[in-house]
C-alpha cells in the first residue's frame, strides 16, 4: 500500500480547506490593495476581520444550488464581512482566484518535490561512492559487453536526477505566474497595478498577457516535467529489476524478515517495489498527455481543462512525491552482491576484451577489418567453448604472432577497462579516493 509513504505536507497542499483559505487570502489582498490605491473607501473597509474562515460544508451546500463554486464561496464570505462585503471580488473573475491559487499550489508542490530529489541525490551519491570500485559486467541488449562498476552505474543515476532537479526548477518558474486581470484579461474594471502588488505579496510573477485564464502550456510543461522525472524513476526501477533476476542476482531490493513473496512458492523474493514504481510512471505519462490536451481551449477560455486538472495535478504530484521517497528507500535498503558480480564477470570468460584485442591489432599495423575478423573467430570459439578468451587468442595463429601473451593478459584485465573510474567521478563533481580495481587471475 502507498499510504505509509504518503506525506502530509503534499496532501495538505491539495486539501479543500487550504484551497479555500487561499481564495480568502487573495480576495482580501485585492481588497486591501484597492483601498491603499484609493479605489475603495477606507472608512467602510477598515473594520474587516482578516481571520475569517468559511466551512467547506457551507460552500458545498450553496454550490449545490448555484452550481458555481466561487459564488458559493463569495456569498458566505460577504455575509460575514457585512456591508463592506459588497466590495469583494471587485473587478475580478473566477479564474483570477482559481488560477492564482493553482499557481500557489503548484509552486509549493514543486518545492516539496525538489526536497524529495535532494534527499534522493544524497542517497545515490553515498551509494555511488561506496561501490565506485566494485566491478561488474556491463550489458548491451542484455548481453555481456565490457566491464563497468556498480558505482559508475549509480553515477549515471546521480547525473540523471541532477538533470531532473534542474528541469523541475525550470518547471517551477514556468508555473509561478498568477493573474488578477478580470474578464477576458483586459483589466477593464481593475488597474494592472493592483495585480502587480497582490502577486508580489503572494510570491508570484505577473502573467504578461492572459485571456481569462493563464495559458495552459505552462501547466503542460510542468506536468510533462513530472512525467519525465517519473520515467527516470522507471528507468532505474527497471534496471534494479533486471539485476535481481535469478540468472543475474547482483542486486536485490529490500525484503523484510516476515515478508512473503508468493502465495504459492515460499522461496520467492520478487522486486515488487520496483515493479510498482514502473507502473506508477505510466500514470504520470497519461496525466502529461491530458495536460497537453488542456492547452487548446475555446477563444478566451472554456472550462474543459478544470475537471482534468482537479484530478491530474494533485494525483501526479502526490504520486511523484511517493515515488521519489520509495526509490530512496529502495536504494538505501538494497542488498548488493559483489561476489556475484565477480562470478558474472568470470562467466563472460573475458569476452569483454574483444574490442581491446581488436584495437591492439590495429595498432600493430593491420586493417580494422582483418583485426575484427580475427578477434571474432576467437570470440566465437570462446562462446562455444569453456575457456577464457585470452587462451583462444594466445593459440590463434594470426593474433599470437602480433601480440605477446603478456599483452593479451593485460588487455583481458579489469584494470585496463576500469582505469578511468576516478576520472569519471571527479568529472561529475564527486570526490573519491583513487583505488585500483583488483584484476582476476589468469591461467
Amino acid at each position: 500500500m502507498i499510504d505509509r509513504y504518503s506525506r502530509e505536507p503534499m496532501l495538505q497542499i491539495w486539501s479543500e480547506q487550504k484551497r479555500v483559505d487561499s481564495w480568502i487570502k487573495i480576495e482580501f489582498l485585492v481588497l486591501e490593495t484597492l483601498v491603499e490605491l484609493g479605489y475603495l473607501p477606507r472608512e467602510e473597509t477598515k473594520d474587516i476581520q482578516k481571520n475569517i474562515s468559511i466551512g467547506l460544508e457551507e460552500i458545498k451546500k450553496r454550490e449545490a444550488i448555484t452550481q458555481h463554486e466561487i459564488l458559493a464561496f463569495l456569498e458566505p464570505l460577504a455575509e460575514q464581512i457585512g456591508p463592506a462585503g459588497r466590495y469583494l471580488h471587485f473587478g475580478l473573475t473566477s479564474s483570477d482566484i482559481l488560477d492564482t491559487t493553482f499557481a500557489l499550489q503548484l509552486k509549493e508542490a514543486a518545492e516539496l518535490l525538489l526536497s524529495d530529489i535532494d534527499i534522493l541525490l544524497k542517497v545515490i551519491e553515498e551509494k555511488a561512492i561506496q561501490y565506485a570500485f566494485v566491478p561488474m559486467i556491463g550489458r548491451t541488449h542484455g548481453v555481456f559487453a565490457e566491464p563497468t562498476t556498480y558505482g559508475l552505474k549509480l553515477l549515471q543515476m546521480l547525473e540523471e536526477f541532477k538533470r531532473a532537479r534542474s528541469r523541475l526548477l525550470q518547471a517551477k518558474e514556468e508555473i509561478s505566474y498568477g493573474m488578477i486581470s478580470g474578464a477576458v484579461g483586459t483589466y477593464a474594471h481593475l488597474d494592472p497595478e493592483v495585480e502587480a502588488i497582490v502577486l508580489k505579496k503572494l510570491g508570484l510573477k505577473v502573467e504578461p498577457i492572459s485571456s481569462q485564464v493563464i495559458p495552459r502550456d505552462r501547466h503542460a510543461f510542468f506536468l510533462n516535467c513530472i512525467a519525465l522525472i517519473g520515467s527516470s524513476v522507471e528507468r532505474w526501477a527497471t534496471e534494479f529489476r533486471h539485476l535481481q533476476r535469478s540468472e543475474v542476482l547482483e542486486v536485490e531490493e529490500p525484503f523484510k524478515p516476515k515478508q512473503k513473496g508468493s502465495s504459492a512458492m515460499p522461496h520467492k523474493k520478487n522486486p515488487i517495489l520496483c515493479e510498482r514504481l514502473c507502473g506508477l510512471a505510466r500514470l504520470l505519462r497519461g496525466y502529461a498527455l491530458s495536460a497537453m490536451e488542456n492547452i487548446s481551449l475555446w477563444h478566451e477560455r472554456d472550462i474543459s481543462h478544470s475537471s482534468v486538472e482537479r484530478v491530474a495535478f494533485p494525483d501526479a504530484t502526490i504520486l511523484l512525491d511517493y515515488m521519489l521517497a520509495l526509490l530512496s528507500d529502495v536504494l538505501k535498503g538494497q542488498t548488493v552482491y559483489p561476489e556475484r558480480m565477480k562470478e558474472n564477470i568470470l562467466a563472460s570468460r573475458e569476452l569483454f576484451a574483444s574490442e581491446g584485442l581488436m584495437l591492439a591489432l590495429v595498432q600493430k599495423g593491420i586493417s580494422r577489418k582483418e583485426a575484427y575478423e580475427a578477434v571474432q573467430q576467437v570470440a566465437m570459439s570462446c562462446w562455444q567453448g569453456d575457456l577464457p578468451l585470452s587462451v583462444y587468442a594466445k593459440s590463434h595463429p594470426f593474433i599470437s604472432t602480433l601480440l605477446e601473451p603478456k599483452e593479451i593478459n593485460s588487455l583481458c584485465s579489469l584494470d585496463f577497462y576500469l582505469k578511468n573510474v576516478p576520472t569519471l567521478f571527479h568529472r561529475c563533481g564527486v570526490k573519491i579516493e583513487d583505488q585500483p580495481v583488483t584484476s582476476h587471475e589468469h591461467d
